[in-house]
């Protein structure tokens, strides 16, 4: 069977994301001392205090949430229906043809970062996060991954691609 160029360019875009993050987090656990509730672990820095470099093992899903669920409902929302919901993105994608190839890219980008976030939870029982970025104030992230830069990534795009679509379908139901 050939794969189309469209088909090749969805499957790239996955593998990359899931092979970036799981490389990084590999190295991560092998080079910098795990932080928790009983060691402060280490924190390195990438640019001063802006931007960090750390060992945080995430048994929740973003910020940790749902990390103090009982097992059964951990096991339910954070892996069974996460798996459906990428699966029914995956099918929707290769189905549908008259995807964009920015929409491509960006459910192409939330699939992979789904899948190695989803991956980490079913393998090692948590996520490995690692970076941190502390710009003062209220503009400070919680600790993060690669996997969740290609999922946030994904979704910027669609709600950009979203906006410019519904003010040029503005545009030509006005004129």
């Amino acid at each position: 069977m050939k794969l189309s160029s469209r088909s090749l360019f969805i499957s790239l875009t996955i593998i990359l994301s899931i092979a970036l993050d799981q490389i990084s987090k590999v190295w991560v656990r092998a080079n910098i001392d795990l932080r928790s509730s009983t060691s402060p672990g280490e924190v390195k820095s990438i640019i001063g205090d802006y931007f960090l470099l750390m060992n945080v093992e995430n048994k929740g899903a973003f910020l940790g949430m749902g990390s103090e669920l009982n097992d059964t409902l951990r096991i339910i929302l954070l892996w069974i229906l996460p798996i459906f919901v990428l699966g029914f993105v995956l099918r929707y994608v290769f189905k549908d043809k008259s995807l964009n190839n920015w929409s491509l890219f960006a459910f192409s980008s939330i699939i992979g970062g789904g899948v190695a976030n989803v991956f980490d939870r079913i393998v090692f029982g948590k996520v490995t996060d690692f970076w941190f970025i502390d710009l003062g104030g209220p503009l400070k992230t919680g600790v993060f991954n690669v996997a969740d830069v290609f999922v946030t990534t994904g979704m910027i795009i669609l709600v950009f691609i979203t906006l410019f679509n519904k003010k040029k379908n503005t545009k030509t139901t006005t004129s």
